[in-house]
C-alpha cells in the first residue's frame, strides 16, 4: 500500500474517533464513549470497572493526544491524526496498541459480564456503541474469536484493534 492508499485509510478510521461528530478528536469523545459503554453495560461510573474505563479512555486520549496532537491545542484534526498515524504509527503498530491497552483492558472487565471472558456478542454490543454498523459489528466479533473457543481474550482485541486502525491491509 503507497502512502497515499494508507493517509486514505487512516482518514476513513478518524471519524470512529470523533464520537460527537464536531470534526475534532478531544477529551470529550473519549469520555463519552466510555460513559455510552458504561450505560450499555449498566456499569456505575463510581464502581471500581467505572473509574478504570474512565482512566483508560483519559490514558488512550492522552497517547493519542501526544502521538497526534502537534499544535497543542487538546484536539486532533483530521490532518493531525492522518500525520500523526503516518509519522508515528505506520511502522510500529504495536505502539498504538499499547497506548489504547488501558482502555481496551477495561472495556473488556466491562463487556465480561459472567467472568468467564468476552463473548463475541457482548463484543458486538461494544462495537456497536462505539458508532460501528450492527451487521459489521457483529460479523467483526465474530471474527475475533480467532481460536473458535466462543471468548475474545485481550490480546486478539489489542491486536485486531491496531491493524484496523494502523496497519496496511495486505492484499
Amino acid at each position: 500500500m503507497d502512502s497515499a492508499e494508507y493517509e486514505r485509510k487512516i482518514a476513513s478510521r478518524f471519524a470512529a474517533f470523533d464520537q460527537d461528530g464536531n470534526g475534532y478528536i478531544d477529551r470529550e469523545d473519549f469520555s463519552g464513549a466510555a460513559a455510552a459503554l458504561l450505560a450499555e453495560f449498566s456499569t456505575t461510573a463510581r464502581s471500581d470497572k467505572g473509574q478504570d474505563l474512565y482512566s483508560g479512555a483519559e490514558a488512550f486520549w492522552q497517547g493519542m493526544a501526544g502521538i497526534a496532537d502537534v499544535d497543542g491545542d487538546q484536539r486532533v484534526s483530521r490532518q493531525e491524526f492522518i500525520t500523526g498515524a503516518v509519522k508515528r504509527l505506520r511502522d510500529n503498530p504495536h505502539r498504538f496498541a499499547e497506548i489504547a491497552r488501558p482502555f481496551l483492558h477495561a472495556v473488556i472487565r466491562i463487556a465480561d459480564v459472567d467472568g468467564a471472558g468476552v463473548t463475541p456478542s457482548a463484543v458486538q454490543r461494544v462495537l456497536t456503541v462505539l458508532g460501528v454498523d450492527p451487521a459489521k459489528a457483529s460479523l467483526a466479533a465474530q471474527a475475533l474469536d480467532t481460536d473458535g473457543d466462543g471468548r475474545i481474550g485481550e490480546e486478539e482485541a489489542l491486536e485486531a484493534f491496531a491493524s484496523y486502525y494502523v496497519t496496511p491491509e495486505r492484499p
